[in-house]
């Protein structure tokens, strides 16, 4: 087993324990608040605090930071490198303090404007939804160093508490959901817990504490690799410049990227009541099997091509990209299909909903699911332009897939309704990273197109499919909606491993 394949398995591992608490703390909020305004109103909330840590302060410096850092540690020693990250946290958390301060004082326009996050809700959820945003740009500004910190702890290829950390995250968001917002305690395993009778906004303080704690989990990890803290900027320095001029396009790549949820939630405001949160779970459902594969094979990665692109080791780079393009596309393929098929009574029987709820989720759903195999492929796309200090390329593609969003989704969304939104970013997240990997295919002189890979995902794709849909169409099954789904999606996943076996093994050798 490849050291790449060992770090990927244990990013897996934390990834599948976060999924789990995710779910729960998603089944508890979805029976609390149910697929209606109230709950619409906190999910359009958290677009502008999420878009501001995603775009100063997490995944967008973090890919960009990583390369650098890498390289420094690799030729001027851990000292220098930690003198690097101690300047560019300082630099961003500054930055990202301003803008929080200029988002909260903008919350009511940016809330309320027909090109806003929400301009379809009503004047009283409008109120709330600016409450709720400014409330949770507490957690962005703490994210804003807990970012920074997952990139240090990763560039020295430790892997462990950054992976541990969104566990902690979704533990304080439970503590939110179960303690904090509502008005009669739960009582689980005969313990009375105590109830706060906060509401939607116990949900907003369960943020807060989730980013305390995502951040503290990491503390003892930066004292192992002996982090220092210096009081300085050093924009004048070679190393934080290069930071910035990465930056620089990663930031306007990674605003395109969250732009389009807020065109989502735009687009879904203006659709019957629960349209916002359908995407919003549908989307959760979606990341399971992306974040559980390709996002931890991604993690992995980006440290290991940094290291071969400052080595100039073109021939390990393209061998590891190729690797993993036809892992990924093989395995998600018909993951995508088995999902769709049978994560109807499943979801259901989780989430509690009635049969519209459930059909409005599963349409939402499926529609991402059909883009899981592009969304999977963009993990290790970017990466791999980012690992060489390229991140001008990703900015020009992820700029037409905005455009092509907006206008694909402006044209589905009333007639498809949710699923119409979903399917937009299946089309547009899957042209993107076919136009990138064939940009950087023939940069390095090489073909990255699965091949026979992709023929044997696909008939497993129809075995899988069909299984499902055989079992969960038995008689016997139809009063229990758990074990249905269950059971349907275990037949399925069991019949088709044999035609991915081969990327499976290579899964091992990455």
């Amino acid at each position: 087993m490849s050291r790449l394949t060992r770090f990927s398995i244990l990013i897996a591992f934390f990834f599948a324990l976060d999924k789990i608490a995710a779910f729960v703390r998603q089944a508890v909020i979805a029976r609390q608040f149910g697929f209606g305004r109230e709950l619409d109103t906190f999910n359009a909330a958290n677009n502008i605090p999420d878009l501001l840590y995603a775009v100063i302060s997490g995944g967008a410096l973090a890919i960009a930071f990583i390369p650098v850092l890498t390289s420094t540690l690799t030729k001027d020693g851990r000292r220098a490198a930690w003198d690097l990250f101690a300047r560019v946290i300082n630099l961003f958390f500054l930055i990202t303090a301003a803008l929080s301060l200029a988002v909260a004082l903008a919350a009511g326009p940016l809330v309320r404007s027909p090109f806003g996050i929400a301009p379809g809700f009503t004047p009283e959820q409008q109120e709330i939804a600016v409450n709720l945003m400014r409330i949770n740009l507490i957690a962005t500004l703490i994210f804003s160093i807990s970012g920074l910190a997952m990139a240090g702890l990763q560039a020295n290829q430790h892997f462990l508490l950054p992976a541990m950390a969104p566990l902690f995250y979704n533990a304080g968001q439970i503590f939110g959901a179960l303690i904090l917002a509502p008005v009669k305690g739960y009582v689980i395993a005969g313990v009375a817990l105590p109830a706060f009778g906060l509401g939607i906004y116990g949900l907003a303080g369960g943020v807060i504490i989730g980013a305390l704690l995502h951040l503290l989990i990491q503390v003892p990890g930066l004292l192992i690799y002996r982090f220092h803290w210096i009081a300085s900027l050093g924009l004048r320095t070679p190393e934080v410049r290069q930071v910035l001029r990465l930056m620089g396009p990663r930031m306007l790549t990674v605003l395109s990227i969250q732009w389009i949820f807020i065109i989502r939630d735009n687009l879904a405001s203006r659709l019957p009541e629960g349209s916002v949160s359908a995407l919003t779970y549908g989307w959760m459902l979606q990341q399971v099997p992306e974040t559980l594969i390709a996002t931890a094979i991604g993690t992995a990665m980006l440290p290991a091509l940094a290291e071969l692109a400052a080595k100039e080791d073109n021939a390990g780079f393209q061998a590891t990209i190729a690797r993993a393009v036809r892992v990924l596309t093989a395995v998600n393929l018909p993951v995508a299909v088995v999902l769709a098929v049978g994560l109807e009574p499943l979801a259901a029987a989780v989430f509690g909903s009635d049969v519209a709820q459930t059909s409005l989720l599963m349409g939402a759903t499926r529609g991402f699911l059909a883009g899981l195999v592009g969304h999977s492929l963009m993990e290790v796309a970017v990466r791999s332009f980012y690992a060489r200090q390229d991140a001008r390329t990703p900015l020009f593609t992820a700029l037409g897939n905005l455009a092509g969003y907006g206008l694909l989704g402006a044209l589905l969304y009333r007639p498809l309704g949710a699923a119409g939104i979903s399917l937009t970013d299946a089309i547009c997240f899957t042209a993107q990273p076919v136009v990138l990997l064939a940009i950087l295919g023939r940069r390095l002189n090489a073909s990255f197109f699965p091949g026979r890979a992709l023929l044997r995902a696909a008939l497993g794709a129809c075995v899988g499919g069909l299984a499902v849909w055989l079992v969960q169409s038995l008689p016997a099954l139809q009063a229990q909606p758990l074990l249905n789904g269950l059971l349907g999606l275990a037949a399925g996943a069991l019949l088709l491993v044999p035609f991915i076996w081969q990327e499976l093994k290579l899964l091992l050798r990455l």
